[in-house]
């Protein structure tokens, strides 16, 4: 432990995620505060939504140490939100009552009838905030893919999450839509001051919406060697601060803006750019790493 651990929101130090004697996540760092919006990208098949899973609660670290709020988090709860590409709507309720329906899946049959002025005031407090509240009334079917992600981003935020959870979640949504809820994110993070855990296979996305940006990759190299026995996992590759400097989408369009998204192209989705593990562009101030030996051997 480094003192980061009672600190920051999100900690996971030494975490190891192996399935069937495949290793898939392989000692992974991480110390997030709370307020951020961490992007990730990486490879296919690296295991971005297999971390997501692990903060989630959907599965346990093999081994090494994983906390929320200096907990270790359980099974999946309201700490922790979930926006996946698939809009999680209910098609026989409305969209006022798609909000109400987490909360009251937690009351009693009476509790929630003594609630239900209070219930539906808060959830016409977050329709405004997602600017859907002239359209509280309509049924997911009658409106429109955006709109229906924004829905799904108000159910998770009533249950007043610690962290956002977001699985590819513009994924679906046609090149215009996908920039107005990107727009439409970072106004609603400015405004709320949420922390997002934001999952992308796109990295224009991911360092357009991003506060920090992390890069999980399979492609390094360790002075474990290259025998048949060695199974090497996944590891964070490159972490660093992105500054929130974009007011409009033609931020994209200048030349540093591309040239950030070349640099990490390279660190980490480049097969021959086999980095060494004690090379890793770890800048942000949270950034840590504990090797082991076998890993790094300076003899």
């Amino acid at each position: 432990m480094n003192g980061l651990e009672n600190t920051s929101l999100l900690y996971l130090e030494d975490v190891y995620k192996i399935y069937g004697g495949h290793t898939v996540l392989d000692d992974i760092d991480l110390a997030v505060a709370s307020g951020e919006i961490i992007t990730l990208v990486g490879p296919s098949g690296c295991g971005k939504s297999t971390l997501l899973r692990l903060v989630l609660g959907q599965e346990f670290p093999t081994s090494g140490t994983l906390l929320i709020d200096g907990e270790f988090p359980g099974f999946p709860n309201s700490t922790r939100g979930i926006v996946y590409q698939k809009y999680s709507l209910f098609p026989h309720l409305t969209v006022l009552k798609n909000v109400t329906a987490g909360p009251e899946l937690n009351l009693g049959f009476f509790e929630r009838r003594q609630k239900k002025a209070e219930l539906i005031e808060e959830a016409e407090h977050y329709l405004e905030k997602v600017r859907l509240a002239e359209h509280m009334y309509k049924y997911p079917h009658q409106l429109s893919g955006g709109m229906r992600q924004r829905v799904a981003i108000a159910q998770s935020l009533i249950m007043k999450p610690k962290i956002l959870l977001m699985d590819e979640p513009f994924g679906a949504l046609d090149p215009g839509t996908r920039e107005d809820m990107q727009m439409f994110l970072l106004e609603l993070w400015e405004e709320i001051g949420m922390t997002i855990f934001f999952v992308t296979h796109d990295l224009e996305e991911a360092v357009f919406i991003g506060s920090r940006i992390l890069v999980l990759s399979q492609h390094y190299t360790d002075d474990r060697g290259n025998e048949d026995g060695v199974k090497r996992g996944a590891k964070i590759v490159y972490d660093h601060s992105l500054e929130k400097m974009a007011s409009a989408t033609s931020v994209k369009d200048k030349p540093e803006f591309s040239e950030l998204i070349r640099h990490i192209r390279q660190q980490g989705f480049e097969p021959e750019y086999q980095q060494h593990v004690k090379d890793f562009d770890l800048k942000h101030h949270h950034s840590f790493r504990t090797i082991n030996q076998p890993e790094y051997d300076p003899e």
